[in-house]
């Protein structure tokens, strides 16, 4: 069997499953799962990746909404070009702290087909920072690891994983990995300068458009606001769990929550600073 082993330093989330269980449990202690009023559950999220510390707790409540007992998770991961094509993970499992998750080999070899796919022989984030807590809600699922360039193809390859589950009999579940908005000079985008100000553009200007468009459900909006307002990271992921939820009648994104890493980080006047979302589709 071939396991695909971490790739990211130690930092980015804990190795140790009994940390990894601590510190999920301790997040989830802030909401239950099941996100309207009538408990139900969704089978497409959008979820941030940085290290858990930043986005840890906004990533737990995507993950957290989609439905318990479904068989695959699909994780959507980005970081890819309009030029790039779509990158596969082809081990047979991926190493989590909750031991190997499985990769299902039957589905990814449908839409390898599907999609021209090539192999992921990158080291990323977009996908690995979320397979601990994807382990710990879905123990039993298995993984179909895929990262989505930012072109409009990935929504349409959306509504295929939703057509091909369905020809497979697979109950799937599709995770979206996405940031926002990436500002200041570690990033080398400050049209706003620095400090407050700043914060407050990326908040109610910059990342509020991005969010509005992904809640509209127009993909062709979200890939314009993502190419000229640099508003998110991965919008190839994005378009993709777009796609998924509408052929599969999901209905549109809402927004769970939204924070930026100098919220969290309690920093007052930031010169560098991420936004981070977390979606479900109901």
């Amino acid at each position: 069997m071939r396991i695909r082993e971490y790739s990211l330093p130690a930092g980015w989330y804990p190795r140790d499953s009994s940390e990894v269980s601590a510190e999920i449990s301790a997040q989830i202690t802030q909401f239950s799962r099941g996100f309207d009023r009538q408990g139900r559950f969704s089978g497409a999220a959008i979820a941030p990746h940085a290290g858990w510390y930043y986005s840890g707790r906004l990533a737990s409540l995507g993950i957290a909404s989609l439905e318990p007992d479904a068989e695959t998770i699909v994780v959507l991961g980005g970081h890819l070009s309009a030029g790039s094509p779509f990158l596969f993970a082809m081990e047979d499992a991926v190493r989590t702290p909750f031991g190997p998750m499985p990769i299902d080999t039957e589905l990814r070899s449908f839409l390898l087909k599907e999609f021209d796919g090539m192999e992921d022989r990158y080291r990323d984030n977009t996908v690995e920072v979320l397979l601990p807590m994807v382990r710990y809600f879905f123990p039993q699922a298995a993984l179909v690891w895929v990262r989505f360039p930012d072109r409009l193809e990935s929504f349409e390859a959306g509504k295929t994983i939703s057509r091909v589950s369905a020809k497979l009999n697979r109950k799937v579940n599709v995770l979206a990995s996405a940031d926002l908005t990436h500002y200041g000079s570690n990033y080398g985008f400050s049209p706003q300068g620095s400090g407050k100000a700043a914060l407050r553009w990326v908040r109610e200007v910059n990342d509020a458009n991005f969010i509005r468009a992904v809640e509209s459900g127009d993909s062709g909006e979200v890939l314009r606001r993502a190419a000229l307002d640099y508003s998110t990271c991965s919008a190839g992921a994005v378009l993709g769990a777009m796609g998924f939820a509408e052929a599969a009648g999901l209905g549109k994104a809402r927004l769970l929550e939204y924070t930026t890493s100098a919220d969290v980080s309690g920093e007052e006047n930031p010169d560098s600073f991420v936004g981070y979302a977390a979606f479900t589709f109901l």
